[in-house]
């Protein structure tokens, strides 16, 4: 009997529709079934950080059963994930089976018969799956050290650093982490930017214009043959943010005007120009993540679900990838399909390669891209609307790279006064669809240009002022959060929903409509891990160390020397905080009174959430929940207050405030009875 070992029961139903051999026995771990212990550090750090794994509690009988197959099987193949975790739970699982010796720092596999097998595969279609299991080999150690070595880092700053933060707030549920600190810092840092943002006023102009043969408006872009426009540049903690204004501000912006009013105007110049649009790359992890945020509104955690359902009914390929490469055999593939449906003038001859703006992209052999081009989205029955979304997404953009650019024409015109100011107008008409053919509803300009000729003379009808205020950074979203990390090279394809959803999960962040804010416990929490362990929270230190972890999985750097190289900083910040005794408040002073003593209520923090609490705590131990109210929205029901409620797993909902006695609740935001 041959015995294929995979994580999940769906991959187990997937494998079996290709592997129809009754010899072929596929087994399914339901993920992880080895671990480090939950309550303590597990870390050995005498003992060159030797980590102490045991069974995991809940899979004691998938353990047993794994045995028993493996003693009956004559051949084992460990047909896990391609990426680092999936290559440990190979690991753990041939430990139970009895190929590993451990002897740590090695991870030495023990196979005189050979008769343990990895097959690596990066999508589940009969002929990738027939062609892995062929071409089958050994356990990549390699790997499972750098896996290793994250869990040991992680472990190390959870327990070591957590407990300083019990003893600084006083709420032993907080805890701390290696990258999800760094991403907390990112919204803080953001959010201060934000709050100490000044903002400017200045003005925009544009005029109304007549010919003798056409009226038409124009943007003011120069005064007096001198740019109008102004870029300021701000120095943020994940990098520069540039904004824009112009010259015009509430002091002149009236003498201007009566200047503009007093000039003779004429064309001066008219530029058409033929534009290319490319086509947008295909999907990696990052982006399909902050596409569906955009999109859709899903979360990073939820859109990594969807796209593992999708991996493994065989529809897409590996999705956590950070390379943009595309196989010669679908680009052979997309080439074909476009051909014999779209016809020659849409297929792009050339083959574009699209660049990653990762620091070091390397974790997978191609972006996510369906399987089989056949599988078209809209004949896919068996998809929930939400895996129908992504699979669409997944399959237009991948199918896209082979397509010609869209086409456009552009038309500039320049307007000059006598005092050498300059007004523009620009226009633009689609002359070919290309890779827009796909995407029938994309908005796109048809405009009919303007006919003028050089050197028309124009009247001026009207000019018109538009106030702006110059906008600070904006907020974090999920995508753009995923973003920053990304191009910092801070964790990896398998870790940025955990990292979002960890510190949302946590209360340090909070998602109001779409955008993350710091909470107060958030913020308190990166100004102090950042200034006390200042040496491991920034982010070159831990981009560097994702460097690190690179290279064990590359067998170019040794495990030891890596999490020395983190520990002995680490260590140093433990010292130098272990003995401060300062406490750090985390709390809010509220105009609400106490029903029971009169003293103010304040705002506080719990692992559930915010909450009001007596401060005149512990002699008056009076409490009331925290109510989130939305402004300008009454129940449709009984007319009484929305608030803003969440489930047990933390999603949002909109509820009445009178709840029992008012039973309303929705997903989405009800219209205010005035306004409906």
């Amino acid at each position: 009997m041959k015995l294929i070992i995979v994580e999940s029961p769906t991959k187990v139903k997937s494998f079996n529709k290709i592997f129809k051999d009754k010899d072929i026995t596929v087994f399914a771990t339901k993920g992880h079934i080895r671990d480090l212990p939950r309550k303590k550090l597990a870390i050995d750090i005498e003992n060159n950080f030797k980590p102490e794994y045991e069974d995991i509690k809940e899979k004691k009988a998938v353990i047993k059963e794994l045995k028993q197959l493996g003693k009956q099987a004559d051949e084992i193949i460990l047909a896990t994930d391609p990426d680092r975790e999936g290559e440990s739970i190979s690991y753990h699982t041939a430990y139970y089976l009895g190929f590993i010796k451990e002897d740590w720092p090695e991870f030495k596999v023990q196979d005189e018969n050979k008769k343990l097998k990895r097959m690596v595969f990066y999508e589940i279609t009969e002929a990738e799956l027939k062609k892995a299991l062929q071409q089958a080999g050994s356990l990549r150690t390699h790997l499972v050290k750098a896996q290793s070595c994250r869990r040991i880092l992680d472990r190390l700053v959870g327990y070591k650093i957590s407990p300083l933060l019990w003893k600084k707030i006083g709420k032993r549920w907080l805890s701390a982490g290696r990258v999800q600190t760094v991403a907390l810092r990112l919204v803080v840092e953001r959010q201060k930017e934000i709050d100490n943002f000044e903002s400017e006023t200045y003005f925009n102009v544009y005029a109304d214009f007549k010919s003798s043969k056409t009226k038409f408006s124009a943007q003011l872009t120069k005064i007096k043959d001198t740019d109008i426009e102004v870029k300021k540049v701000l120095n943020l903690f994940a990098g520069e943010y540039t904004y824009k204004k112009t010259k015009l501000t509430e002091e002149n912006i009236d003498s201007e005007l009566n200047r503009l009013k007093a000039n003779q105007y004429k064309v001066e110049r008219i530029q058409i120009r033929l534009s290319k649009r490319q086509p947008p790359s295909p999907l990696n992890t990052s982006l399909l993540q902050q596409l569906c945020n955009r999109l859709f509104g899903y979360s990073t955690k939820y859109t990594m679900r969807l796209a593992q359902q999708l991996y493994e009914k065989g529809l897409i390929t590996y999705h956590r990838t950070d390379s943009f490469n595309l196989s010669d055999e679908f680009i052979k593939q997309a080439k074909n399909f476009i051909n014999q449906n779209y016809g020659r003038t849409y297929l792009n001859e050339e083959t574009k390669v699209y660049k990653t703006k990762s620091r070091l992209a390397q974790e997978a052999h191609e972006a996510i891209r369906p399987t089989n081009l056949n599988n078209d989205p809209a004949s896919l029955a068996d998809l929930n609307p939400a895996e129908k979304k992504v699979y669409q997404l997944i399959y237009l953009r991948a199918l896209a790279t082979q397509f010609k650019p869209a086409e456009f024409e552009i038309l500039k015109i320049y307007i000059g006064s006598n005092d050498k100011d300059l007004f523009v107008t620009t226009q633009e008409r689609l002359v070919f669809d290309g890779y827009l053919k796909l995407y029938p509803n994309t908005p796109v300009k048809k405009d009919k240009f303007l006919d003028l000729q050089e050197g028309s003379i124009l009247d001026l009808l009207n000019l018109n002022k538009e106030e702006k205020q110059t906008l600070p950074p904006p907020a974090y979203t999920e995508a753009s959060l995923i973003k920053a990390l990304e191009e910092k090279g801070i964790g990896r394809p398998s870790t940025y929903a955990p990292i979002v959803s960890l510190i949302q999960d946590k209360r340090y962040v909070e998602k109001t409509d779409g955008v993350l804010k710091p909470s107060m416990l958030g913020t308190a929490i990166s100004d102090y891990l950042s200034t006390g362990f200042k040496d491991i929270f920034e982010l070159d230190f831990t981009a560097k160390m994702e460097e690190d972890l690179d290279k064990i999985a590359n067998g170019e750097e040794d495990i030891i020397g890596v999490i020395e190289k983190f520990y002995k900083p680490l260590e140093k910040d433990l010292e130098k905080n272990q003995n401060d005794q300062t406490h750090i408040n985390v709390e809010k002073e509220t105009d609400k009174k106490c029903p029971k003593c009169g003293k103010k209520l304040l705002l506080r923090f719990s692992k559930y959430g915010k909450f009001y609490g007596c401060s005149g705590f512990p002699d008056c131990k009076y409490i009331e929940p925290y109510k989130e109210y939305v402004a300008n929205v009454s129940c449709p029901k009984c007319n009484g207050k929305i608030i803003i409620r969440k489930t047990a797993k933390g999603r949002k909902f909109y509820g009445c405030e009178n709840y029992p006695n008012c039973d309303f609740s929705s997903w989405k935001l009800p219209k205010n009875n005035d306004n409906s």
